[in-house]
Parts: structure tokens; sequence; C-alpha cells
């Protein structure tokens, strides 16, 4: 999609961070934009800084692993809109700590959004889209840890959710290449976002929420980050590209070569004979 403007969006965890920078570009852009959010009253601040850029907003407040609400969201965006030009799902949690001590809970949650969100989108929307005369793109909110393992914090039920949605996000982008329709991972790198903060929305039935950072983050650690508007701006130009993946911190490609040279050193040490 060259040409966004008058095309629709929408963006899940449009609240804050990589969210709100992604809604922001897509209005720069000429996008009418839906926001989606779990935590009441945030996507409702960020449509008004939407609409202050003349184009629409709709502020719903929406929790991703909710497939019935997800559906009733498809049905209002298409009454209301006609189409959806370009999906976002970029709802996302972390727990932090080390993998061997993750509790079925920290599995449960953080699968049930990070997984599962993206599916749940692809699953009311992708129909839809299908089946519209209009362009349509969807983005994916992977993380670099898709692509690689954190060095500094453990992150390991984290970066196994995100895993698992870029082999997903790739899957589709292959089956939905002959359709016209795009597919892209977004893979960033440190954000200046409240992700390390995730507790404050745990549904009581995992645990309940609490104010207590992921083990490893500290309050305003994130702000020395990458500005969210940025982000926006990069996916924007993925999107029109139609890049499979999209990367808004190229200077980690190096962590990334090193955790597939030690699977390379594994293919070499097989291929060798005794």
């Amino acid at each position: 999609m060259d040409d966004l403007s008058g095309k629709v969006a929408l963006v899940t965890g449009a609240g804050s961070g990589i969210g709100r920078g992604i809604a922001l570009a897509c209005a720069d852009e000429g996008m009418d934009v839906i926001l989606a959010d779990v935590q009441e009253g945030t996507a409702q601040a960020v449509a008004a800084e939407v609409e202050a850029k003349e184009v629409q907003a709709l502020a719903v407040d929406l929790d991703v692993s909710d497939t019935v609400a997800y559906e009733w969201l498809a049905e209002r965006v298409y009454d209301q809109f006609g189409e959806l030009n370009l999906l976002v799902n970029n709802a996302g949690v972390m727990t932090a700590g080390p993998v061997s001590q993750g509790s079925q809970a920290d599995w449960h949650w953080t699968f049930r959004v990070n997984l599962f969100g993206v599916i749940n989108g692809v699953n009311a929307f992708l129909p839809r889209m299908r089946a519209q005369d209009g362009d349509a793109h969807i983005v994916n909110t992977v993380s670099m840890a898709g692509l690689r393992l954190n060095e500094q914090i453990p992150l390991g039920v984290y970066s196994s959710s995100k895993h698992a949605a870029l082999a997903y996000t790739e899957s589709l982008h292959d089956e939905l290449a002959t359709e016209g329709i795009g597919v892209s991972a977004l893979c960033p790198g440190g954000v200046d976002t409240l992700i390390g903060m995730s507790e404050r929305n745990r549904p009581n039935e995992f645990g309940g929420p609490s104010d207590q950072a992921a083990r490893g983050f500290s309050p305003g650690m994130m702000s020395q980050q990458m500005n969210p508007e940025d982000v926006g701006r990069v996916v924007i130009r993925g999107v029109k590209a139609n890049r499979r993946l999209i990367f808004s911190h190229p200077e980690l490609r190096a962590q990334v070569e090193r955790r597939y040279q030690r699977i390379m050193d594994d293919f070499d040490f097989f291929s060798q004979q005794d």
C-alpha cells in the first residue's frame, strides 16, 4: 500500500507505547484509526490525539484474548467504516525471570495475550479483509525476543511466546502472499513503553494485578529507549514496502547473528565425520 490516505487502520494496545506511536503515524498518513486497549480510558485519550490530525478515530476497550469481544469489534468496524486496510495486532505483556521458574499462570497469561491475542485478531478480521475490495495488510508485533534470547534479562516465558508469534506471522505471510494481503512481523528492540509494568493488567484468574515491575526492570528504565512515535514511522515504512520483517533497531543485528551462529555451529558439528 503506497498511499494510506483515506484508508482504515486498527491498532490494539493503542493506549500507550508502541501502539500509540503506530496509531499516530497512521493518522499522519491520513488514515482513520480504531484504537483498542485493555486499560480503560487510555484508548480514548489517544483517540483525541488522532482526531486532532483531522481523521476519524474510534476508541474501544478490548481484551485481545476475548474472542467474542473481537467478533463484536469486527462487526462494528465494518458497519461503521466499510473495510479495514491495516490490522496491527500490537497488544502484549511481559513476564520475566528464569524460564524454569515460570508458573502456570505466567505461561498461560503470556501466551494468551502475546500469541492468541494475535491469532484472535487475525481470525476475526481476515475473512472480512479477504472479501473486501480495498487493500489489506496485517502487522503483528513480535519483538526482537522472537529472534534472539535476551543477554541481560531472563525473559524465557516472554521470548517463547514471541518465537511462537514470529513462526505464526511468517507462516501467515507465506499463505496470504498469493492473495495480495501483506503480512509483517514488527521486531522492535528497547522502546520507551510500559511493557516492564505489564503486571498492572494481569487478570485475577492469573494472579491479579500488581504495581511491581517485571524482574530486571526498574521504574524509568525504558525511558532511555527509542521513542514509540519513531517506531510508528518505521512501521509505516515497512507496510508501504510490504516487508516480511520490520526492524526499528538494526544495530541489534549482531545479537541475532550470534544466536544463529550457535545453531550453525551445531550443524557443523554433526556434519563432521567421526
